[in-house]
């Protein structure tokens, strides 16, 4: 499992420490000491899960989460609080504002990156590498393969991640600019109907296996995958 993640953190001795064990891990780690920074950084491409100090020079690690859960945009992005502060109340304020975990510093390396795993399995599990089955297809995304069955499909790369974002989010349905933001990222800048190019390539796959009719079209919203018949 790797993941785009942006480490917020003043400290350079701790923000080196942290970004040395999540490369490690294999994650890709971008760095910003304050929040004025993080928020340019996020304004040029969003990241798959954001670590997020407590106590920041200028604005508070608390405000920049506010503020990315009052924004569209960012409002999906997981965070992570990082923070010496252990009082109950403290955590509370931490969640209350939108973050989905809270870690107390010390901790350790290995503590943090199974914490990141277990967000990003919840919150993005497109951003995973856990094996996702759906209507007799089997997606595994370690080896970048898609099977119907015994049979093996052909999926081009942006097909395999649109089945893979649909797979991992079933009978949900998804504007093209959702799908455009999810699987191409929203620093690109295509027209919306470039989806409709790749669904339709997915789908003459899928057809091989008649499971073409997995992939389903809203009319007026978007698409969805559904193991049930579309109306």
């Amino acid at each position: 499992m790797t993941a785009n993640i942006l480490l917020v953190e003043d400290e350079p001795a701790i923000q080196e420490l942290i970004s040395a064990n999540l490369t490690r891990a294999g994650h890709t780690v971008v760095k910003a000491s304050d929040a004025e920074t993080a928020e340019k950084i996020i304004h040029e491409a969003l990241p798959d899960l954001v670590l997020l100090d407590w106590m920041l020079p200028g604005i508070s690690g608390v405000e920049l989460a506010r503020r990315m859960r009052s924004d569209e945009r960012t409002r999906p992005i997981p965070i992570i609080m990082l923070t010496a502060r252990s009082d109950e109340s403290d955590k509370v304020a931490g969640l209350e504002v939108g973050a989905d975990d809270y870690i107390t510093k010390p901790f350790s390396p290995r503590e943090l990156v199974a914490r990141i795993k277990a967000v990003l399995r919840r919150r993005t599990p497109q951003a995973t590498d856990d094996v996702v089955e759906f209507g007799g297809l089997r997606l595994d995304p370690a080896t970048h393969r898609v099977n119907a069955g015994a049979t093996l499909l052909n999926l081009g790369p942006t097909e395999f991640r649109l089945l893979h974002f649909l797979m991992t989010h079933p009978e949900r349905v998804h504007s093209r600019a959702q799908l455009l933001d999810q699987v191409w990222g929203d620093h690109v800048f295509i027209e919306e109907r470039t989806v409709d190019v790749h669904i339709r390539r997915l789908r003459s796959v899928l057809e091989l296996t008649r499971h073409d009719h997995l992939v389903q079209t809203v009319r007026g919203s978007g698409y969805r995958i559904s193991s049930e018949a579309p109306v």
